[in-house]
C-alpha cells in the first residue's frame, strides 16, 4: 500500500527544481560557516551569547514550530477533521504563547538560567532537575525522529528516494551546520526557512483555492460531502454529541487550550530556547508576541491545503486508495504546481523539516551538556571542554534521531504520535512549573513526585484506559486531550499533598523563582514610557488574544 501510495505522489521534478534545491542547501551550510565566526564560547554555542534582536528570534520562534507537526499534521489533521484543526491555533497556541511573553519569560530570563530544566534546579533542588533533563532529552530526539521520518516520506514519495537515504542526507546537513554554528546557525537558518516556507504554500494555498472555487466553492463542496459540523470551528462541540474530532468543548479548552498548549509553549525548550537568546528581557518578551501574529495566519496556508486536497481527492484517507491523511500536501503540489514553482515548494517543505529537527537537536544539546553533563558526570571544568561536548553531543542527538526516525514510522499518523509525546511529557513539566511559580509553599520533593506521577498517570490513561477500552474515547486526539488533563491534575494533586507533609525551602531562597519576587541581580522589565508603543509587550500579548478570538466569528457562523 505505501509503495502505491509512493508511486501516485511521484512528481515530474526536473534540472530546474533540482537546482533551486541544490541552491537552497548550500545556503544553510554558508549560514553555518557564517554563524561559526561568532562562537567562542559556549554561551554563544548555546544561546547564541544572548545577543540577538526581538524580530531575529521572534521569527525563530514561529518557524521551530513550523515542522513535520505543522506542515504534514495540520494539513492532514485538516482533511480528516475539517475546521475543528484551527482550534491548535486559536485556543491551543495563542493564549501560551502570550502567557510565555507576560509571565514566564521574566523569571526564565531574568533569573539568567540557559535551560527550562535549569529553572527547576533554582526552584526544587537536584531530583526534579535531573529527572526533566532526561525526561526533556528523550523527548527531543524522539520529536526530532518524527522530523527526519516525516521528511523521508515526502522526499520518498515526491522525488524517488529510497526512505533510509532521505533519513541519512537530510540529518547530516541539519548536523554540519548546528555543530558549525551552534544555536546561531539554527535561529539564522530558521528565519531563511519561514520565509521559504511561507514561498512554498502560499502560491499551493492559492491555486488550490482557485481550482475548488474560492472559499465559497470549499465550503459548499465539504458541507454537501462532510456535513455542517465539517466546517464549523464549534459545530457538534456539545458534551454528548457526535463530531469528526471526538471531542467536545470542554475537552478542546482543558485539554488542547490550556494543558496541552500551556504545556507545550511555555516549557518546551526548543521553543523557549529562541527567546532565551534574545540581547534583553523585552527582546525576551517580545520574541512569543511577535510569533503570535504570524501563528494566527498559518490555518490559511496549512489547514485550507488539506480541505482543498479533500474536495480534489475524495479518496484520501480511504481505505485502498493507497492514499492517507499526511498525503494531503504532496497531492496538491502533484497536481496543481508547475516546474520551478514545484522546486520552491519541495524545498520549503525539506525547510520546514530542517527547522523543526534543529531545534530539537539544538535543545537537546544545550539541556544534556549544561544539566546533565556539566551538573551531574564532569563538574567545574573549563568552558572549552563544555564547547567540545556540546558539538559531540550534537552529533549524537542527530544519530539517536535518526534511530527514532525508524521508531516513527511504526504509527500511522504522525500528528497523534506527537500530541501523544506532549501529553506524557510537556504536561507533567508545565503543572510543577505553574504551582512552583506560583505558589511559595510547594517543595522539593512535591516537584520530584508531581512530575513523576503525572507522567504515569498520562501514560496509564492511554496505554491502559483508552487503548484497552476500559474508558470509551472516541479518537485517538480525543484520548490525548484526556491524557494531557488527567497528567496535570494527578500532578497537581500529589504536588499539594506532598508539599503539606514535607518542608518547604525557606522563602528567601526563591527570590526571582515566585511570583512577586525578584532577586537583587534580576533583569527588570523597561518602564512604560522608555519604549515605542508598537514594543511593549502587554500591548502585543492583548492584540494578539483578540485577533485570535476575531478569526473564530467567521468559522462560528
Amino acid at each position: 500500500m505505501h509503495h502505491l501510495a509512493a508511486e501516485r505522489l511521484r512528481l515530474p521534478t526536473n534540472a530546474l527544481d533540482y537546482a533551486i534545491l541544490i541552491l537552497y542547501f548550500a545556503v544553510v551550510l554558508g549560514v553555518g560557516l557564517a554563524a561559526r565566526r561568532s562562537v567562542k564560547t559556549s554561551l554563544d554555542f548555546f544561546l547564541s551569547g544572548r545577543s540577538l534582536p526581538a524580530w531575529i528570534t521572534g521569527l525563530a520562534f514561529i518557524a521551530a514550530n513550523l515542522g513535520a507537526l505543522e506542515i504534514l499534521g495540520m494539513a492532514a489533521n485538516g482533511a480528516q477533521y475539517g475546521v475543528y484543526t484551527v482550534h491548535w491555533y486559536w485556543v491551543g497556541a495563542i493564549p501560551a504563547m502570550v502567557f510565555l511573553g507576560l509571565v514566564m519569560m521574566p523569571f526564565y530570563y531574568g533569573s539568567k538560567v540557559r535551560s527550562v530544566p535549569e529553572f527547576l534546579l533554582h526552584r526544587y533542588g537536584p531530583p526534579s532537575h535531573l529527572l526533566s533533563s532526561i525526561i526533556f532529552s528523550v523527548a527531543s530526539v524522539l520529536i526530532a525522529g518524527v522530523n527526519l521520518y516525516a521528511m523521508a516520506i515526502v522526499i520518498e514519495a515526491l522525488l524517488g528516494w529510497p526512505q533510509w537515504v532521505a533519513i541519512v542526507v537530510s540529518g547530516l546537513f541539519v548536523l554540519v551546520y548546528i555543530t558549525l554554528g551552534g544555536l546561531s546557525s539554527a535561529i539564522y537558518n530558521e528565519v531563511l526557512q519561514f520565509f521559504v516556507i511561507l514561498a512554498a504554500l502560499i502560491p499551493l494555498t492559492v491555486v488550490g483555492l482557485a481550482r475548488v472555487g474560492g472559499f465559497g466553492g470549499l465550503k459548499d463542496s465539504l458541507t454537501s460531502s462532510m456535513g455542517d459540523d465539517f466546517v464549523s470551528a464549534w459545530g457538534g462541540t456539545g458534551i454528548g454529541s457526535d463530531n469528526p474530532l471526538g471531542a467536545n468543548w470542554l475537552t478542546i479548552v482543558l485539554g488542547l487550550g490550556f494543558c496541552l498548549s500551556f504545556g507545550y509553549w511555555t516549557t518546551n525548550f526548543a521553543e523557549v530556547q529562541r527567546a532565551l537568546s534574545a540581547k534583553n528581557l523585552s527582546a525576551a518578551q517580545r520574541t512569543p508576541l511577535i510569533a503570535a501574529f504570524p501563528k494566527i495566519f498559518i490555518p490559511l496556508i496549512v489547514v485550507v491545503p488539506g480541505l482543498v486536497a479533500l474536495v480534489m481527492e475524495p479518496s484520501i484517507g480511504k481505505e485502498g486508495s493507497g492514499l492517507e491523511y499526511n498525503d494531503a500536501v504532496p497531492v496538491l503540489m502533484r497536481d496543481l504546481l508547475p516546474n520551478g514553482v514545484l522546486g520552491v515548494a519541495i524545498t520549503g517543505l525539506l525547510a520546514a523539516f530542517m527547522a523543526g529537527m534543529a531545534a530539537n537537536v539544538s535543545a537537546f544539546n544545550a539541556v544534556f551538556t549544561n544539566d546533565i553533563w556539566s551538573r551531574y558526570i564532569r563538574t567545574g571544568r573549563e568552558d572549552t571542554h563544555y564547547l567540545l561536548v556540546g558539538r559531540i553531543v550534537t552529533a549524537i542527538g542527530v544519530l539517536g534521531g535518526m534511530g527514532t526516525a525508524f521508531i516513527a514510522s511504526t504509527f500511522s499518523n504522525i500528528m497523534n504520535y506527537l500530541q501523544t509525546l506532549f501529553s506524557f511529557f510537556n504536561v507533567p513539566l508545565f503543572c510543577v512549573f505553574i504551582i512552583g511559580m506560583f505558589w511559595k509553599r510547594a517543595t522539593s520533593a512535591a516537584g520530584f513526585w508531581g512530575l513523576l506521577t503525572g507522567t504515569v498517570a498520562a501514560m496509564i490513561n492511554y496505554f491502559w484506559f483508552y487503548k484497552e477500552g476500559v474508558i470509551s474515547i472516541p479518537s485517538d486526539q480525543g484520548a490525548n486531550f484526556v491524557s494531557a488533563i488527567v497528567a496535570f491534575v494527578v500532578g497537581g494533586v500529589v504536588m499539594v499533598a506532598v508539599s503539606l507533609f514535607t518542608k518547604p525551602k525557606p522563602v528567601e531562597s526563591l527570590a526571582g523563582l515566585v511570583y512577586g519576587t525578584t532577586s537583587p541581580g534580576m533583569a527588570e522589565p523597561p518602564a512604560r514610557g522608555d519604549e515605542a508603543w508598537y514594543r511593549r509587550p502587554a500591548l502585543l500579548g492583548w492584540g494578539a488574544i483578540i485577533l485570535a478570538a476575531l478569526c473564530y466569528i467567521p468559522f462560528s457562523l
